[in-house]
């Protein structure tokens, strides 16, 4: 194969990816990330097309019977704010995070044994905003559209200030989030890129 062939099949493989960087570091065609009627959050809609960045879990089987959270949390970060946070490695007026609730299903697979996801159960969502949160701990609000029947709420109202920011205050590693159990947002922290195997 001559080089100039190389390099011609090299430019070709490379160029939708280029492509693809340049429409994801959250333009402006990605600022309307959520709303609000009457106080209170629109369940967000479409946030499995957002930047994944992990799934953790605290299964009662490791905490006595009785985890705070026994469920897998499925956490989704909207475009513009996963751009805002690779590039400058803050997360900024307008971020949003969304959290699947899915229970513990099998615990047996072909693999052998561990933890399986099984139902989506809940579903909630913190928002980041100093204009509509002023006197929130960073500007966060945390809101849950989970009912505990299967439909989920259409909108929610922002939890008590000591329901959840006390909690993130004190343990979070970075601005309220729980990076450190992420290293999808961890490896790619203000490096301008997604940190994929650096």
């Amino acid at each position: 194969m001559s080089k100039q062939v190389l390099k011609t099949l090299i430019l070709v493989t490379l160029l939708p990816i280029v492509a693809v960087s340049c429409n994801s570091t959250g333009g402006p065609q990605q600022q309307n990330t959520f709303s609000f009627e009457n106080g209170e959050l629109q369940r967000p809609t479409g946030y499995r097309e957002w930047v994944y960045v992990g799934t953790p879990v605290t299964p009662n089987d490791m905490n006595n019977g009785a985890a705070a959270f026994p469920e897998f949390h499925n956490v989704y970060i909207h475009p513009s704010g996963w751009g805002q946070w690779k590039n400058t490695g803050n997360f900024p007026e307008g971020t949003i995070l969304v959290k699947e609730l899915v229970d513990v299903g099998s615990k047996q697979a072909v693999s052998g044994a561990g933890y399986f996801q099984g139902e989506y159960i809940g579903l909630e969502a913190v928002v980041k905003s100093e204009s509509l949160f002023p006197d929130e701990p960073g500007n966060w609000a945390f809101f849950s559209f989970t009912t505990g029947e299967e439909d989920l709420k259409p909108s929610a109202a922002a939890f008590p200030t000591a329901s959840c920011n006390s909690c993130h205050q004190v343990s979070a590693s970075t601005d309220y989030i729980f990076t450190q159990y992420y290293p999808v947002l961890r490896d790619a922290r203000n490096k301008g890129h997604d940190g994929t195997f650096d």
